[in-house]
C-alpha cells in the first residue's frame, strides 16, 4: 500500500488514469495485448457494435443449446411412445435411468471448463455437441435397460461441457450488466426446445413402425441426427475471442477487449491461472449460498420439464394430446423468460427476478399437489414452467457478476452448476409411476426446494448489502487516510478488493 496524493472523489475516480497507465503490460486472457487508450465510439456506433457481436454467437449457440435441452429432455415424450413398455422399465427403472444422467453430468462440468480454457471454444464445443449427438442417434437403438442406462451415462458426460463453457464463454464477450439478456436469449432455446419437444414426438410418432421400430426409437434417432448436424455447422461459424473475430475491425477489437477488461474495476481483472484459485472458490461463501438458489430452480425446472407429457397425462387426456398440450406452457415461460432476461439487464439487479420465479412455482406447484380441478392445475403448470426456466438465467448471471477474474469465474460457474445440478438428479426421482395421477410426493418436494430458496435468497441479498455498505464505509477511509492499493493488488483481490460492488 502506498500514499496518493489528496484529491476529493472515489478511490476508482482518483486512480483511474494512473491505473489505466500501470497496467498497460498486462494481457486479456486470450493473449492479446493491453489496450491503454480505447477508441472513442459514439452510442450508436456501440449499439451497432453490440448487435453485430450478437448475430455472430448467439444463433449458434442458442441452437445449440436447443439440441442439447431436446437431446436431454425427450426421454419424457418418449415414455409416452412405448419406451417404458418395450424396455420392461418396470418399478424405478426409469428414474434410475434418468438420473444416471445427472450424475456424469454434474461429475464432469468442472473439468470440463478446465479443458475449455486450454482449448478453442470453435473446437471444443462444436466437438461435444458433435459426440452427443451420435451418443443420442445411438439410443433410439437400444433394446435393453442396461443399454438404456449406459447411453443415458455417455449422454451426461458428453453434455456437460456446453452450458457451463457457453456461459464462461459469453463473460468473456459481454460486460457483466449486459449479460443475462443473452443468457436469456441463449437459454430461451430451452424452453423452445420444450415446446418442439411435444410437437416434434407428436409428429414423429406416426413413424411408429417403420422398420420395426417403435415411435420412441425414431424420436432420439431423428433428434440426434439434427445434432450431429448442427454440430459440424458450428465448427465453421463459431468464433473464438474478439482479438481473434475476424468479423470486427481492429477498433471494434479494440474497444471489446478493454470494456471487458475494465468491467468490473478501473484496474481490470487477473487472468493468470494459478491453484488458489479452486481453492477461493471452495472457501467463497457465496459460491455455497448461491448453490442453494440454483438447487431451488434446477430442482422444479427439471422435474417439470422431465415430467410435464406424464403429468398433463394424468389430468385425463391420451398420449398424443399430452404431447401438444406441454407445448403452450413452454411458450408462456420463452415470454417471460426474455421479458425477466431485458428488465433484469436494465435494473442491473438479479434477485427480485428469481424471488418471483421462485413464488410463482411456489403457487403452481400448490395447485397441482391440491384437489384442484384440471383446469386449474394446468394453468399451475404453466406458472411451474415460467418460473423456472424464467428465473435460471438470473441465477447464472448472478454468480458470474459477483465473481472478479476470469479463471475464477470460469472454475467458480462450473463448480456453481455442477453441484447444483445434482438437484437435477433429485427431481428425476421424485415423480413415480406408483404416484399417477396426482404425483403428490412430487409436488410436495418441488415445494420444499423452493422454499429452500425462499430462506436462502433473502440471506444471500443481506449479506452482499452489507459488505456493499462496509466496503463504500472502508473507501471513505482510505480517502481520508490516504490509503490506496497497487493495480496488481487490486486484481489479486478480484471480488474481494475495496472498490468491486455485488451485484444485487
Amino acid at each position: 500500500m502506498s500514499k496518493p496524493p489528496s484529491s476529493s472523489g472515489s478511490i476508482a475516480e482518483k486512480k483511474h488514469d494512473i491505473d489505466i497507465i500501470d497496467s498497460a503490460s498486462s494481457r486479456t486472457p486470450e493473449g492479446a495485448a493491453e489496450v491503454v487508450h480505447p477508441p472513442s465510439l459514439t452510442p450508436e456506433q456501440e449499439a451497432k457494435l453490440w448487435r453485430k457481436v450478437d448475430w455472430h454467437i448467439l444463433p449458434i449457440l442458442t441452437i445449440m443449446y436447443l439440441c442439447s435441452f431436446l437431446d436431454r429432455g425427450n426421454i419424457g415424450n418418449a415414455k409416452l411412445q412405448g419406451l417404458t413398455t418395450q424396455l420392461d422399465l418396470t418399478g424405478n427403472k426409469y428414474n434410475i435411468a434418468l438420473t444416471m444422467y445427472f450424475i456424469p453430468y454434474c461429475l464432469f462440468e468442472c473439468p470440463a471448463n478446465m479443458v475449455l480454457k486450454k482449448l478453442r471454444p470453435s473446437r471444443w464445443l462444436p466437438g461435444i455437441t458433435v459426440v452427443w449427438g451420435v451418443i443420442m442417434t445411438l439410443m433410439g437403438l437400444v433394446k435393453t435397460y442396461p443399454q438404456l442406462v449406459g447411453v443415458r451415462v455417455c449422454l451426461g458426460v458428453a453434455e456437460a461441457g456446453l452450458f457451463p463453457g457457453v456461459v464462461w464463454y459469453m463473460s468473456i464477450w459481454y460486460p457483466r450488466h449486459m449479460l443475462q439478456f443473452r443468457v436469456g436469449l441463449f437459454y430461451g432455446a430451452a424452453t423452445v426446445a420444450g415446446a418442439f419437444s411435444g410437437v416434434l414426438a407428436y409428429g414423429i410418432s406416426f413413424m411408429s413402425g417403420t422398420r420395426g421400430l417403435l415411435g420412441w426409437s425414431w424420436i432420439f434417432i431423428l433428434e440426434g441426427i439434427v445434432t450431429v448436424v448442427v454440430g459440424g455447422i458450428a465448427f465453421f461459424v463459431l468464433v473464438d475471442f474478439p482479438d481473434t473475430a475476424k468479423f470486427l475491425s481492429e477498433d471494434e477489437r479494440a474497444y471489446l477487449i478493454w470494456r471487458k477488461k475494465y468491467d468490473n474495476s478501473t484496474v481490470g481483472e487477473e487472468e493468470q491461472s494459478e491453484l488458489r484459485h479452486l481453492k477461493e472458490v471452495f472457501l467463497d461463501w457465496q459460491v455455497w449460498m448461491q448453490i442453494l438458489v440454483y438447487m431451488s430452480i434446477v430442482a422444479p425446472l427439471y422435474g417439470i420439464s422431465l415430467f410435464l407429457p406424464s403429468i398433463i397425462n394424468g389430468f385425463g387426456y391420451g398420449p398424443a394430446i399430452s404431447q401438444l398440450l406441454t407445448v403452450p406452457p413452454y411458450i408462456c415461460a420463452t415470454i417471460v423468460l426474455i421479458v425477466f432476461a431485458v428488465w433484469s439487464d436494465h435494473t442491473k439487479m438479479r434477485s427480485p427476478f428469481i424471488l418471483a420465479g421462485l413464488l410463482m412455482c411456489l403457487v403452481g406447484f400448490s395447485i397441482n399437489i391440491s384437489d384442484a380441478t384440471i383446469g386449474a392445475k394446468y394453468f399451475g403448470t404453466f406458472l411451474c414452467v415460467s418460473g423456472s426456466y424464467a428465473a435460471f438465467p438470473g441465477i447464472v448471471t448472478w454468480l458470474g457478476n459477483n465473481m472478479a477474474g476470469q479463471y475464477k469465474r470460469g472454475i467458480g460457474m462450473a463448480f456453481h452448476i455442477g453441484i447444483g445440478n445434482f438437484s437435477g438428479a433429485i427431481a428425476s426421482n421424485i415423480y413415480l409411476s406408483r404416484d399417477a395421477p396426482r404425483y403428490v410426493m412430487g409436488h410436495a418436494l418441488e415445494l420444499m426446494f423452493v422454499g429452500i430458496g425462499l430462506v436462502a435468497l433473502p440471506i444471500t441479498v443481506l449479506i452482499y448489502k452489507r459488505i456493499n455498505a462496509r466496503r463504500d464505509a472502508f473507501q471513505n477511509e482510505m480517502v481520508e487516510k490516504g490509503i490506496s492499493y497497487s493495480p496488481d493488488e487490486l486484481r489479486k483481490m478480484g471480488d474481494r478488493a475495496p472498490d468491486f460492488r455485488y451485484t444485487l
